[in-house]
């Protein structure tokens, strides 16, 4: 990259480069420092096209530019809140293995798409620009792909209907080019968590009283997490490093695992292998590999280039997993080993390919079904034969929030199953504040995380009752054709379809449209603060019987309806369901 391009403020600013067309409207062009550059677009019939960039081994600038038009928003791995339309002065990111997807799509005010790609390889670091240009009318995107050894590829997909159709189209892609870390069922079963409940106060007598009660509610999986180690209390992370039980509120940690696995739960510990804090036994001896801070505190961050880092790293999760008779890890903070990126000693993305290829094999090695969770930002195609449970980012209490970010993180994941972060809600509060809990990551697997023996009969009544939709809906729900709508409109209405049945929750008060045809049954989901939901019939007249359950699952109401062309009331309580049973035929 230029001086000139670093202190270019907009993107009209760079160099000039020769525009050519693309696809569907979009532009390009295409620079490489001191060599020979040249690019072609191949079409892929029912797939994306890809665009090979060639520019002998030198790094590549690549630019996209498509006219505004109705643009409504552009959606990225790391989009966060900032999803409707950014100036290219302030759009920026670095993609890498553990740090997103070098990934974008743009998207106008009907949904559909203007501009979709992605990085064929996911491993090194790029660098990427994007907004609106306002000097050219325009929307950019802007990679900078370093030097390699072959020709670059990035895929693009033609203009769709949807965001989350034409990220359909790079899954299936990826889907059939990436070998993915097999997804044992307990991978897809509700889990409970330690962290929001306990946070690091845990000990063996109150984890094993959770477990019966999580295995009678139907979760398949405990997660301890932080507060289980040696020098794991106190919020911060100075004392990460050695990895060892903490005997005094552990005593015997291996029977205790075996005590939580006898009710049926496969059993998994959070670890965080590349901290170091300068309370843990080893922080001597492996401070030298660890020179940069890291983002949380009281850490550093050991450097993953280093090998002996890497077999480390392997050596201690392998060993906890081993010698504890453990089901598998939750491993997180693998994003900090970004702190070294651009540092010039080395590829941070080819590091940690390295490092997590050796730890996949060695883990697999001492057990096959091996459950891995990950957490965004390092949850897309690149990582799926890493992690087979991929959980969105902390946000705790916030039903919103885990419906955007399960959706964001399943826009783009293949492979590994997506999981909600941990549902927390106040046991004092109405049953309505804990299934909206619940609603909100219905479209993942949901992770628990209250003290289950400290809750009201209404809200463990509630918890059974829509764990037992979402394991009767799971098809739909993490396997089915999902559309969530806008990215900037927070996905307010998801319709997930498959196998005859729809899914619909609603998380806003707007008209929701019923197809049913193909359908046997329409499940509406009331996420809104409103006792109704609207709904437009847009075919002949509809016949069905309905089922209305109220949030704690208790059948209020059953009717039979028939639903003329047009708008229509059904009452379904606030955090209720109603389940719409087509009649043979359809019509009436």
């Amino acid at each position: 990259m230029s001086h000139a391009t670093h202190q270019a403020v907009t993107t009209a600013e760079l160099a000039p480069a020769a525009r050519e067309p693309l696809l569907d409207g979009v532009s390009i062009a295409v620079l490489a420092s001191g060599a020979e550059v040249s690019w072609d677009l191949v079409a892929e019939p029912g797939g994306p096209s890809t665009l090979w960039l060639r520019a002998g081994g030198a790094p590549v600038e690549v630019r996209f530019s498509v006219p505004l038009g109705d643009a409504a928003g552009y959606w990225h791995p790391r989009v966060g809140w900032h999803r409707t339309l950014l100036a290219d002065w302030e759009g920026h990111a670095v993609a890498s293995l553990v740090d997103g997807h070098a990934a974008g799509c743009l998207y106008d005010h009907s949904g559909a798409t203007l501009l979709t790609f992605a990085a064929v390889d996911p491993v090194p670091e790029t660098a990427l620009r994007f907004g609106v240009s306002e000097e050219n009318d325009t929307y950019v995107v802007h990679l900078q792909l370093p030097a390699s050894d072959g020709p670059h590829r990035l895929l693009l997909v033609p203009r769709a209907e949807s965001v989350a159709a034409a990220l359909r189209v790079l899954r299936d892609w990826f889907t059939g080019e990436v070998a993915a870390l097999p997804v044992p069922d307990s991978a897809r079963t509700p889990v409970y968590s330690t962290w929001y409940a306990f946070n690091q106060q845990v000990d063996a007598e109150s984890l094993e009283v959770q477990a019966r009660l999580a295995a009678e509610l139907g979760c398949g999986v405990m997660i301890l997490d932080d507060g289980w180690q040696r020098h794991g209390h106190g919020r911060g992370y100075g004392g990460c490093g050695d990895w060892e039980p903490d005997d005094t509120t552990f005593p015997d940690f291996t029977s205790h695992v075996a005590r939580v696995r006898a009710h049926g739960l496969r059993y998994m510990v959070w670890v965080a292998p590349l901290l170091l804090g300068p309370r843990a036994a080893c922080h001597s001896r492996w401070a030298p590999y660890a020179t940069r801070p890291a983002t949380v505190p009281g850490a550093d961050v050991l450097d993953p280039r280093r090998p002996e880092v890497r077999a480390r790293v392997v050596e201690q999760c392998v060993r906890l997993v081993r010698d504890h008779g453990l089901d598998g890890l939750k491993v997180d903070f693998l994003d900090q080993a970004m702190v070294y990126a651009g540092d010039g000693a080395g590829d941070v993305g080819a590091a940690m390919a390295l490092l997590l290829a050796d730890l996949r094999h060695a883990l697999r090695t001492v057990r096959p079904d091996v459950l891995l969770e990950l957490r965004q930002p390092y949850t897309g195609p690149g990582m799926a034969p890493f992690g087979n449970m991929m959980r969105s980012f902390d946000c705790p209490a916030d039903a919103t929030a885990n419906r955007v970010r399960t959706i964001d993180t399943a826009l783009l994941t293949i492979g590994g199953a997506v999981h909600s972060d941990m549902l927390l809600w106040d046991p004092g509060a109405p049953v309505e504040a804990a299934v909206r809990q619940l609603i909100g990551a219905f479209h993942a697997v949901p992770q628990l995380s209250v003290r289950l023996d400290r809750l009201p009969a209404g809200h463990r009544e509630a918890i059974a009752f829509w764990l037992s939709a979402w394991r009767r809906l799971r098809p739909q729900l993490l396997d089915g054709t999902v559309e969530p709508g806008r990215p900037d409109e927070l996905y307010a209405l998801v319709r997930s379809t498959a196998d005859g049945v729809c899914v619909i929750d609603v998380h806003s008060d707007r008209v929701v449209p019923l197809r049913a045809a193909g359908q046997r049954s329409v499940v509406l989901v009331n996420g809104t603060p409103v006792d109704r939901l609207t709904v437009s019939a847009e075919e002949d007249s509809l016949a069905a019987d309905i089922t209305v359950h109220d949030p704690r699952g208790r059948i209020i109401d059953r009717c039979r309806r028939v639903l003329a062309p047009g708008l229509h009331t059904v009452s379904v309580p606030s955090m209720g369901m109603a389940t719409l049973r087509i009649r043979e035929g359809g019509t009436q």
